[in-house]
């Protein structure tokens, strides 16, 4: 199938307002372009540590927009209908340039496309699977983890996911209790309790993640009473950190990114047992220094391993 790609040059100011005419239109999978640089709270759970370069903000935005060809049937009236929503808008806020060009692309079910890139993979002796694979022959007599990230969360084939993993490895014990903050689609907890973990508490700041982990717990077989998620973040909410709880974790891990494991390192010892391990990771190789200051100005936490996969590291931290 073809799809029409519709592109209306804007502005930042009316950009929101642009977006949501759309989508009173009926119009979904809509695209927004503008050089706004992002917020620290924007910023605070994303899974990245170095922010794309967007140029000077020039106050001009894009939204894009794609249809198919029953929406293109009435193209006519709906393009009538979008110059009416901007005049309407126009008496209130700069709409720009409201130049609209079309261009056509491939079959975009960009909901699944994704998928076809995401294939079977091992980290050692763990093969991590997609549901939506079978499994190799070669890999049968490894310890297998399903998981189906969805649209919001990663494959698990990162190297800082891989690097926690095998951390995990090391220091998981039978029955122990997991801390798993940032959890995501549960990949690090669900590992966990495949090595024998007793129980995981997840934190995230995104509530997708509580449909994410159900699902994976159900894809493995595991008892979702094992693994708990609140959505929330657990560095600066006290309802988050006391629905944790405090002293009864054998191990914390942390994939998310340096600066974020700098501000989780002050408050991840409180919820770690003496001796219990903090494994973290999401930091790429120019943030070391960073981390590992933070790490030893912290008189609660000594750190016992640094392992390293291509630009990115884990740091491991025992409580003292």
């Amino acid at each position: 199938m073809k799809w029409k790609k519709f592109t209306l040059s804007t502005t930042t100011a009316a950009v929101d307002l642009v977006s949501s005419m759309l989508d009173e239109l009926g119009i979904e999978g809509i695209e927004i372009e503008d050089h706004v640089p992002l917020t620290e709270a924007e910023t605070k759970g994303m899974f990245i540590d170095i922010l794309p370069d967007l140029g000077p903000d020039d106050g001009t935005a894009k939204v894009s927009f794609y249809l198919d060809d029953d929406k293109l049937e009435n193209l006519e009236e709906l393009l009538l209908e979008i110059e009416k929503g901007l005049d309407e808008l126009s008496s209130f806020v700069d709409v720009g340039e409201r130049t609209l060009q079309l261009s056509e692309t491939e079959d975009k079910d960009w909901i699944n496309n994704w998928k076809q890139y995401f294939k079977p993979f091992t980290v050692d002796d763990i093969l991590i699977k997609p549901t939506w694979e079978t499994i190799p022959e070669e890999d049968k007599d490894k310890l297998l983890i399903q998981i189906d990230p969805g649209t919001a969360f990663g494959t698990g084939q990162h190297e800082t996911t891989q690097l926690c993993i095998r951390q995990l490895k090391k220091y998981v014990t039978p029955g122990c209790s997991v801390l798993d903050v940032g959890t995501g689609s549960g990949i690090l907890g669900i590992t966990a309790l495949k090595l024998g973990a007793g129980s995981v508490f997840g934190t995230d700041l995104d509530d997708n993640a509580i449909t994410a982990v159900g699902e994976n717990l159900e894809a493995n077989a595991i008892d979702g009473s094992q693994f708990q998620v609140l959505q929330g973040n657990i560095i600066d909410d006290k309802a988050v950190q006391d629905a944790a709880g405090y002293g009864c974790y054998d191990i914390a891990v942390a994939n998310i990114l340096a600066d974020v494991i700098i501000l989780l390192q002050e408050e991840i010892p409180v919820h770690l047992k003496k001796g219990g391990i903090f494994i973290t990771s999401g930091i790429i190789n120019m943030k070391e220094e960073a981390v590992r200051q933070a790490f030893a100005a912290n008189d609660q936490l000594e750190v016992v391993e640094v392992t390293y996969q291509g630009e990115w590291l884990s740091v491991t931290a025992r409580r003292k």
